[in-house]
This record gives structure tokens, C-alpha cells and sequence, in this order.
């Protein structure tokens, strides 16, 4: 069962809105349906809120200490209140999913994103569950920075936002450790299909 839902990101106005930010996205709009105000919390380095869900306390997370060390804020909320890490469900944009497609996984490696790279650092290992919002790849591997720190055209956001939406389902499946049905749930949402370019008169 999951404890604590994480979403990667970095603070500030200027990243609010980029694609390295979706995982951000992805727990305030949980916060918002649970009514569980995010606040900065000093000891945890990042934006924290608390709230009950099937029974137990969950912990929501945005880390504020930028994406590298995304791990030493994620740890230090584990840690304190004895979560395990694969109580932990890690929510960030994955470059090798298209945008309005989401994945959810457990452990792995952490294919070179900063982020996890942190988290597997600090945690001491990869066991914990990943849910992989994709923003897409630029196709080139040189425009990767350049590609997660600006913002995703406005369809790709739309779709991002709608699968952020469907994914959030999941959630009572999450926090019940149903973790089989949240993946159906979760990987049986398809995108919706484009709508058919209107006919000009």
C-alpha cells in the first residue's frame, strides 16, 4: 500500500509550468481532490501535506530542493516516519512515453533521470513504485535538458492534464496496496482519439 505519493519537480515560478515539472502537477491536483493543502515543512525540504486514506496517514510530497536532490527530501519523510520504500509511489515525467500515456512501475533502474538517480542514492535502492507521466522525446539526446525545462506546446499540456485526470482513479487502488488493479486502471486509459479537423465552409 502506498504511504507517500512524491511528485518531482523544481520550485520556483520559472519551472512551474515545464515539463520537468509533472510530477508536481500530478500531487497538487491530488491534493486538491483529497482537500489536503500542500505547506512547506523545513525538516522533509519540501511542500507536505498529511491526510488519511483507507485507514492509515498518507503523506503527500513536493520536494523543494530542486530535481538532483529530489532523493535527500523524499528520505528524510521516509525515514522519519518509517515508510518503506515500496510504500513509496514516486510521480515524474518520463521522456521515452508520449505525452497522455502514464505508466506505473516497480523498481528498475533510474534511466538517467536526476531525479530517481537521487532517490536510489538516498533510499539505498530502486524498490519503490514509479508512476511515469510521459512528456515525450525530443529526438535528440543533446536537446533533452533544453527539451524537460520548457513548456510542453498546449495540446501536449491538455494531454499531460487529462492523463493526470485518469490516472488519479487509481488512487483508492493505491492506498488499498491493490497495486495490480491500479496498473490496470491505470494502463488501460488510453488517450482520447483527436477530434476530426472541422470542415471550413
Amino acid at each position: 500500500m502506498i504511504k507517500l505519493f512524491a511528485g518531482l519537480g523544481n520550485p520556483g515560478a520559472e519551472y512551474e509550468a515545464t515539463r520537468h515539472n509533472a510530477g508536481f502537477w500530478w500531487v497538487e491536483a491530488l491534493a486538491r481532490e483529497l482537500k489536503a493543502p500542500l505547506s512547506f515543512d523545513k525538516s522533509y525540504f519540501g511542500q507536505v501535506a498529511r491526510t488519511t486514506g483507507n485507514g492509515q496517514t498518507v503523506w503527500l510530497l513536493t520536494p523543494q530542493t530542486f530535481m538532483n536532490l529530489s532523493g535527500k527530501s523524499v528520505a528524510a519523510l521516509a525515514r522519519f516516519f518509517k515508510i518503506q520504500p515500496d510504500e513509496i509511489l514516486v510521480v515524474h515525467d518520463e521522456l521515452d512515453i508520449i505525452p497522455g500515456q502514464v505508466k506505473l512501475k516497480f523498481g528498475g533502474s533510474h534511466a538517467g533521470h536526476n531525479g530517481l538517480r537521487d532517490i536510489h542514492a538516498q533510499l539505498g535502492t530502486g524498490d519503490y513504485w514509479r508512476l511515469r507521466l510521459g512528456v515525450g522525446h525530443p529526438g535528440d539526446k543533446a536537446e533533452v535538458i533544453n527539451w524537460v525545462l520548457k513548456k510542453p506546446m498546449p495540446e501536449q499540456r491538455i494531454a499531460i492534464e487529462d492523463c493526470i485526470t485518469r490516472s488519479l482513479k487509481a488512487v483508492p487502488a493505491l492506498l488499498a496496496g491493490e497495486m495490480e488493479k491500479a496498473t490496470m486502471m491505470i494502463h488501460t486509459s488510453t488517450p482520447p482519439r483527436p477530434k476530426p479537423p472541422r470542415k471550413v465552409e
